[in-house]
Formats: structure tokens, sequence, C-alpha cells
């Protein structure tokens, strides 16, 4: 898909990486990532953790051969309110990539925008010059405290907002322009515009091409090979709907959140702590049944299963 539709980056998560994993067509970077795994020893529990790592690793360095720009690999949900731990995993993943010739200036760090995510993403770019990919992110809150952490991007979801949306409200369908998901990226991609910050906003987790083109003009946009497909399929010119000067005339309020103030915030919106906690369980999820598929491979006595 990347080969056919050249996207300037590309991403990967638990999920994503899960699927791969289980292709034949990748099995040589599954079992590079086992024998790393079994090569730097301690309990199995370590070796597991250390070939989970190389195996991200190995899927975004094969993705580096094929794009121009950055690939996106995401630090385990499970440390997603352990702030240390998260600068501790990241700063392990650089180092990996180091180890296959890949610089840092290539990587895009994902974190759980939850409040210590946003600050372990403070303490590596300004500490360590790591950039960060602020993920699972559906509240202004989340948003505001992103930008004034100074963090190289935000992924805030459009797909995963309408999907509460019609499952907790009458609405079923929304005109593009209505679509709950579009409305919050819209707001923040304004917010981030009328007042200067440098942080990139990336729409992500789309459900149709109408999203998508709802939101023409947003800095990023990372989309699905299956709707790259239905939009390649449309000639229709798209005009911007999202501008820097129709930003900075916006009526928006800056606004400062600390802890207390961003937790209040965020409990605030209903929608953005539901889904927030129910992303960090599936990515956590996913991680776990990934460790369970590498630990078969490395400790199993029936080989091969």
């Amino acid at each position: 898909a990347i080969d056919e539709y050249k996207p300037l980056d590309a991403t990967t998560n638990p999920s994503l990486i899960l699927a791969a994993a289980q292709m034949p067509a990748y099995q040589k970077l599954v079992d590079d990532a086992v024998a790393y795994g079994k090569k730097l020893g301690g309990s199995e529990e370590e070796q597991i953790k250390n070939a989970s790592d190389k195996l991200f690793v190995l899927f975004g360095a094969e993705i580096l051969k094929r794009i121009p720009g950055r690939v996106s690999t995401e630090v385990d949900a499970r440390l997603s309110f352990d702030k240390e731990g998260m600068i501790q995993r990241a700063r392990r993943l650089i180092d990996l990539y180091k180890e296959v010739g890949v610089g840092k200036d290539r990587i895009l760090i994902k974190l759980s925008s939850t409040w210590e995510g946003i600050q372990a993403g403070r303490v590596l770019e300004a500490e360590y010059g790591i950039h960060c990919n602020m993920t699972l992110l559906f509240s202004f809150a989340q948003a505001v405290a992103c930008a004034e952490a100074g963090v190289t991007l935000i992924s805030p979801f459009v797909g995963r907002i309408l999907d509460w949306y019609v499952a907790n409200g009458d609405k079923k369908t929304y005109e593009p322009s209505e679509d709950p998901g579009v409305k919050s990226v819209t707001k923040i991609y304004n917010y981030y515009k009328k007042f200067g910050y440098k942080t990139i906003v990336m729409g992500a987790s789309f459900r149709n091409t109408g999203q998508i083109k709802a939101l023409t003009g947003c800095d990023y946009l990372t989309i699905s090979p299956k709707l790259l497909a239905e939009l390649s399929k449309e000639h229709v010119k798209l005009t911007p709907t999202l501008s820097v000067k129709e930003a900075q005339a916006c009526d928006l309020e800056k606004i400062h959140l600390d802890e207390k103030a961003f937790r209040w915030h965020h409990n605030e919106d209903q929608m953005a702590v539901e889904k927030l906690s129910d992303g960090i369980r599936r990515f956590a999820a996913d991680a776990v049944k990934l460790e369970r598929m590498l630990k078969e491979r490395m400790f199993s006595t029936e080989n091969g299963k």
C-alpha cells in the first residue's frame, strides 16, 4: 500500500503490528525480533519485552525504506500513566533505531495523551530532542496541554469521536461539516493557528472520505489505504476548508492548563474520557496478544505451534 500511494509519512500502532506480525510475508521480521530477544537474555519477561520492542523497530525501519518522511512508533500503552516509564521506553526505541542505522529525526514516538504522557512528551522533546506524536487525543483539553508541552505533532481522532456519538446519541448519521469528530479537529486546528503554536495537527482515525474532505487544509492527515483507494477514484477539485488566515480570525480565547485544570476540563468531556480509556485498554490488550505470540515462538516446547 505504501508503494502504491507514496505517502510522506506512515504510522504504526500495537493493533497494526499485531495484525502484520501474523502475516506470512513478515515472518522474517518476527524471527529476527525473537532472535534478538533471546540474544540479550535475562528473564523470560525481559526477553519478550526486548523482542517486542525490536519487532516494532524492525517494522518501522522497513517502512522508512519506502517513505521520505517519518514513521511513528508507539510506546507500550500499559505505561500510559507512568511518565518516567514512557520516557525510558521512548529512549530505548530510539536507541534500537540507532542500532539499525536510523536517526531520531526520522522517528515520531507515539505516546497516549494522558497527563503523564503529555509531560513525558515535554521532557523527551526538550531534553532529548526526541520528536513525539501524541495519540488517543479526543478532548480540547488534551490538545491545549500538548501545545503547551511543545510536542512535535498531535493525532486528534475523528472516527472514534463519531463512533461514540453514534453509539450514545439519537443521531446516527452526520453531514461531514456537522460531524463531531470533524468539528473537534477544526477547533483544535483553529486554536493552534490563532495562537501560533508550532505543534503539527494531524487528523487521524477516519471512517469515510467525507470526514477527510471536510478537513482539507489541515497540516497533516493520516489515512488508511482503503480510504486512499476510495479517494483516488474521485476526480473533484478540493478547496481547503481549514486555513491559517481564517483560524487567526476565529473568536477563541487562550487558556492555560496546569494538571488540576487539565484533569477537570478533560473529565467534563464524557466522550473523551471514555474513548481515551477504551483506546488505552485496546492497545494494551493487543500488546499482550503480541507478547503472547512472541512467547510461544520463543519458549514453546512444541516448536512451531
